[in-house]
């Protein structure tokens, strides 16, 4: 009855809609990329939304970050995988294959031509053609697993391989079971040394051939078990022409047995129809949240496609006992404890707007996020900043604590977590020993509280950046405080999120490095990449102010100085200085090639910069070059990213854009005003409510914002509030093809800033 009843409401949702969401997505969006330039660096997760494992085709080498590239033509396997971005690469991989005819079992001599042609990528199915074996392989996901079914050709030698991978591998296969066990190890770091996952797969049909390989590919003949360090299981049987297979594969980071268990839970007496099924009825739910209505089809699947992304991480990693409790496997000290647990993030990314999606669409799925973070502390005495599985010596800042504080103060934490979360974030802000990496906690936090900033020369790179958003951390442990209720604390860390303004150089207007004695650091070159800053030059990381751009537009004399500084962004060219790297990295070249001077979308330090002209009384231009980035660098293409798509954030970034408005500043309730792409937009919120947002004339012409009503009523504000959203009802643009230069001018029109306009 409960699955007649959401398939009811999803055929009703249809009606509406005209077309299912989960149809709009193009799972390959962003996977025409490589090392040296990134549109979007994506594989074609086959995945439920935050599931604890995901499968991919993989065309690439065993090992290898860019698992799936558009522009290959040969897949090696479908393998699971748990990698959130290929920089940070996988862990815990193996791979299931068909073969027939003469036994090819090493991943080159494998490996099958295939098309696109014969190729569907959903995210709740896939299947290809492997054209070497005339195989044609289905594959629907579970949170923690998959059914996979192979049609052979009439043949006496058909073949599914298993492959364990690399760094650690056992198999062994149990023919009266008509199954495959084992567990594979690989991973790049931040595991302990208990790390295994277990996995286990059932067939439906006998084997008829059973063999095993060891180290160095070497076949064992008959052989049902095998361990080292890369070993792999073949099984084989007579078939007819159109034979279907069916594999039911999971997985646990617990034990076999919980590997079992979660095969049994997820998979055990459903056919691969009802999987793929319950797969997309899922989907279409999550997705369905926001209901599209616009003529433009490329938008709507760029908007779904991106939606898609938001909703993959971060991945559960915890499983469901015997108990039916929920229970998990640590990476981080290796023991089996109760709660949730959650990984593959990274905050440097997320906190921007991936997070602050969640505390609006998600809220009760925030709080299990805020739950795994509360016991990520309590395991490894820190938070994490970029987990994969355990913590990773990845990327800078502190920005566990905005995402932490904008939960918090949205109501998204339960209660027995707010004292171990606020003890965490104080322990971030106080502590600077003891830490696992130098990305966890604060990297300089002494010369941060004893200078108010990080020093250019004490050899810690990327200071500036560091600086910069230390201060907006410290911003939000005090708003966190200050609802708590402690006075003291939220004094001290209101007067530190003013440290932003020891690196600003007025003379040229941007924030630079400074050296311990308190002098700027010289030469400066405002388009060097790295060294003071992350992935990004003093232009970039300048606008890092989000919790004062008011006080930023003071320190550089007011608004028209303000904008103009953000408008030589675009009008001057896209120079740059890779010198810091010794080349031109991904992210350089990305900024270089799409004809927006030195606007750098592609990565996530400037993301927000736009919608500054807000906070200036210039709206029209947030309004103008907003639209032009979601028009220009997003489509629901191969290449349909303008660089890393980075754990969700910059498809939230569209997402959130596309609707009409982006939260700025994580730790308020507000959302601020760009254009809005669309139609029609309903977002069907958690509490039960509709707000319904609607963009009257909107062309792609007329995407400057004329007047706005919110439920009727005229609406002078720059930006919508929590308040305005969460009890439903409809905000209506008036959109026009010349600026409303008038709209935004009045101060009350303004988003918060903590300092006051002068």
């Amino acid at each position: 009855m409960k699955k007649l009843g959401l398939l009811l409401a999803l055929f009703s949702f249809k009606l509406c809609l005209g077309q299912e969401p989960v149809q709009y997505v193009n799972t390959l969006m962003g996977t025409d990329s490589a090392f040296e330039l990134s549109n979007g660096n994506t594989y074609p997760a086959i995945a439920l939304p935050w599931g604890m494992n995901f499968w991919t085709p993989q065309t690439a080498k065993m090992g290898d970050g860019w698992t799936y590239n558009y522009d290959d033509y040969k897949i090696r396997g479908i393998k699971q995988t748990h990698q959130p971005s290929p920089w940070l690469n996988d862990y815990a991989a193996f791979s299931l294959m068909a073969v027939t005819g003469d036994l090819q079992y090493k991943e080159d001599e494998r490996a099958s031509w295939f098309s696109h042609k014969a190729e569907i990528a959903t995210p709740h199915y896939y299947s290809v053609y492997l054209a070497e074996y005339d195989v044609k392989v289905e594959v629907a996901p579970t949170v923690r697993g998959a059914h996979f079914q192979f049609t052979f050709p009439k043949a006496d030698s058909s073949y599914i391989l298993l492959d364990a991978f690399l760094k650690g591998s056992m198999v062994k296969i149990i023919p009266e079971e008509r199954k495959i066990i084992g567990y594979a190890r690989n991973n790049h770091g931040g595991v302990p040394d208990n790390f295994h996952n277990y996995f286990v797969a059932e067939f439906d049909k006998n084997f008829q051939i059973t063999h095993t390989w060891g180290d160095e590919w070497t076949l064992d003949l008959g052989a049902t078990e095998k361990e080292g360090q890369h070993v792999g299981a073949i099984v084989g049987f007579k078939t007819e022409k159109g034979e279907k297979v069916n594999v039911k594969v999971a997985s646990s980071f617990i034990s076999f047995e919980q590997a079992q268990r979660n095969l049994d839970n997820e998979l055990a007496g459903k056919s691969f129809k009802d999987i793929k099924e319950e797969a997309e009825a899922i989907w279409n739910k999550e997705l369905g949240r926001i209901e599209i209505e616009d003529d433009n089809i490329d938008h709507k699947r760029t908007f779904y496609s991106s939606l898609y992304r938001v909703l993959l991480f971060p991945r559960k990693f915890y499983e469901i006992d015997g108990n039916n409790e929920v229970v998990h496997y640590s990476p981080y000290n290796g023991e089996i404890l109760p709660g949730y647990m959650f990984t593959d993030n990274g905050f440097w990314d997320t906190f921007r707007a991936v997070f602050p999606f969640f505390n609006l669409m998600y809220p009760e799925m925030n709080k299990q996020f805020m739950a795994g973070l509360a016991n990520t502390y309590k395991e490894s005495g820190w938070l994490p900043e970029w987990a994969s599985p355990g913590h990773r010596d990845v990327m800078i800042g502190s920005n566990s604590a905005p995402i932490i504080a904008d939960a918090f103060l949205k109501g998204n934490v339960y209660d027995e977590d707010v004292d171990v979360l606020y003890e965490a974030i104080l322990k971030n802000a106080n502590i600077e020993e003891g830490r696992p990496e130098s990305s966890v906690g604060r990297e300089g936090l002494n010369f941060y509280n004893k200078l108010g900033y990080v020093p250019y020369d004490v050899g810690i790179n990327e200071n500036a950046a560091r600086t910069l958003e230390y201060a907006y951390a410290d911003w939000t442990i005090a708003k966190f405080a200050e609802k708590r209720g402690d006075k003291k604390t939220s004094r001290r860390f209101y007067e530190q999120a003013k440290n932003y303004k020891n690196l600003f150089d007025s003379e040229t207007n941007l924030m630079r490095g400074k050296n311990k004695d308190g002098k700027f650091q010289k030469p400066f070159n405002p388009l060097k990449w790295g060294d003071a800053f992350t992935e990004g030059n003093s232009l970039h990381y300048t606008w890092s102010v989000f919790h004062d751009v008011q006080g930023l537009v003071n320190l550089m004399g007011g608004e028209k100085e303000f904008t103009t500084m953000l408008d030589t962004v675009f009008s001057m060219p896209p120079d740059f200085d890779d010198s810091y790297y010794g080349f031109t990295i991904h992210e350089i070249r990305e900024m270089q090639i799409v004809n927006m001077g030195n606007y750098a979308h592609g990565n996530q330090p400037i993301q927000h910069m736009i919608y500054l002209y807000n906070y200036a009384g210039e709206s029209w231009k947030a309004q103008e070059k907003i639209r032009e980035v979601l028009t220009r660098l997003y489509s629901p293409n191969p290449d349909g990213y303008s660089g890393d798509e980075d754990n969700g954030q910059t498809s939230a970034w569209y997402v959130f854009s596309s609707l009409g408005f982006y939260p700025v500043t994580p730790g308020t309730d507000q959302y601020v005003f760009g254009s809005p792409l669309f139609q029609k937009a309903k977002l069907h919120l958690e509490n039960g409510n509709v707000f319904t947002i609607s963009a009257e004339d909107n062309s792609g012409s007329n995407f400057y914002i004329n007047s706005v009503k919110l439920n009727g009523k005229e609406y002078h504000k720059t930006y919508l509030s929590l308040k305005d959203i969460l009890p439903g009802g409809e905000i209506k643009f008036k959109m026009s093809d010349s600026p409303n230069k008038s709209f935004g001018q009045h101060d009350n029109a303004l988003p918060y800033s903590m300092s006051p306009k002068k």
